[in-house]
């Protein structure tokens, strides 16, 4: 074990076991005074994150597994992890970029999800410590899943006080697309406590897209007022019935992209979410123009986390900001294109408070 001091906080490495090849995988461990977080490179992946409520009593409120045994089982969730090369659902597994039909492996009905069968999540990504936290870097050679270009990937996770920020990176050698993000599962209760429906979500979103029977974008910017998307305000996750909306229907309740407000490219408000039960705050900001907010509607119900229990439909959620599903295919969507010479830049901060 070695452990580094920042001005941030501490850095801690040390073992997190071997996967099924022998392949060494390793646990960061950043603390501040108010927040501690645990971070694997299988995936690149955060494994806790431990801070207190409004008694001072920590708990810690992502949801994983305490050894590498139980990631490598869980192939349906993706909990914790980056995903990519392009994060969110790609219809029919297929895109055509500079005039070239690509088609990558379809893993989500006749969809692609996540990157494709085997995304950015099961790979094991290079570390080194940074000021205050961890670097994670991968390279995707061309061609991987299908996708064009060899691309450099960087994500790196600092500590900031009561804030972790996620700083993404990328560059490539032939035209491509891209769209990094992180999966966390969050429960403010604290992971294995129980359903999150009780908590309270704010998306600062004027417009979400509505999506298809497979979870694909229509293409269409769809107001969200006057319907269970319009989380101007907080509002309880478990107060719409999944079944009295189509939309809502379609994703067993909220499993869809919201257009955020903000402005593109500079840091703005994507979510809040608070748990009357501790008093915990989540507050989100990103760079990204969306983000999908996912009420853990298809957790499967079939593996036990860190405290034992068994993770259940609703047992957490996840703000996976982003650029929009299936861009790719929607020309009038924000671009996922990255092309040689340039160097893609996304930053997402999560954010730890309490109210009394």
């Amino acid at each position: 074990m070695t452990t580094s001091i920042a001005a941030h906080g501490a850095v801690t490495k040390a073992s997190f076991g071997k996967l099924p090849d022998g392949t060494a995988v390793d646990k960061y461990t950043l603390k501040s005074p108010s927040l501690e977080v645990g971070l694997i490179t299988y995936g690149a992946r955060i494994v806790s994150i431990k801070t207190a409520d409004k008694s001072g009593k920590v708990a810690d409120v992502a949801l994983g597994y305490n050894d590498i045994e139980g990631y490598v089982a869980d192939n349906k969730t993706y909990v914790g992890s980056v995903v990519g090369r392009y994060g969110n659902r790609i219809a029919l597994g297929k895109f055509s970029l500079d005039g070239k039909a690509y088609t990558i492996p379809t893993n989500n009905n006749a969809n692609t999800l996540h990157g494709g069968t085997v995304g950015f999540d099961k790979k094991v990504w290079d570390a080194k410590e940074i000021p205050g936290g961890v670097e994670f870097t991968l390279v995707s050679p061309d061609g991987d899943m299908g996708y064009p270009g060899t691309l450099t990937a960087h994500v790196k996770y600092t500590i900031h006080g009561d804030a972790l920020h996620i700083d993404y990176s990328a560059t490539t050698t032939k035209d491509t697309v891209l769209n990094l993000t992180n999966h966390t599962y969050f429960n403010l209760s604290g992971e294995g406590s129980g359903l999150i429906l009780g908590e309270y979500i704010t998306i600062d979103a004027d417009h979400y897209t509505p999506v298809d029977s497979g979870l694909i974008p229509t293409g269409e910017l769809a107001p969200v007022a006057g319907t269970p998307f319009d989380l101007r305000k907080p509002t309880e996750i478990g107060k719409a019935d999944p079944d009295a909306n189509p939309q809502m229907k379609l994703g067993g309740g909220y499993d869809h992209n919201w257009v955020l407000n903000g402005k593109m490219g500079e840091l703005h408000l994507a979510a809040k979410v608070f748990d009357p039960a501790t008093g915990r705050v989540l507050t989100v900001t990103t760079t990204e123009p969306g983000v999908q907010f996912y009420a853990g509607t298809s957790i499967p119900g079939l593996f036990k986390g860190k405290a034992g229990v068994v993770y259940v439909k609703n047992a957490g959620f996840c703000l996976e900001t982003q650029h929009f599903p299936d861009s790719p295919n929607h020309p009038k969507f924000p671009s996922t294109e990255l092309k040689p010479g340039q160097t893609m830049h996304s930053t997402t901060v999560f954010t730890f408070t309490v109210e009394k």
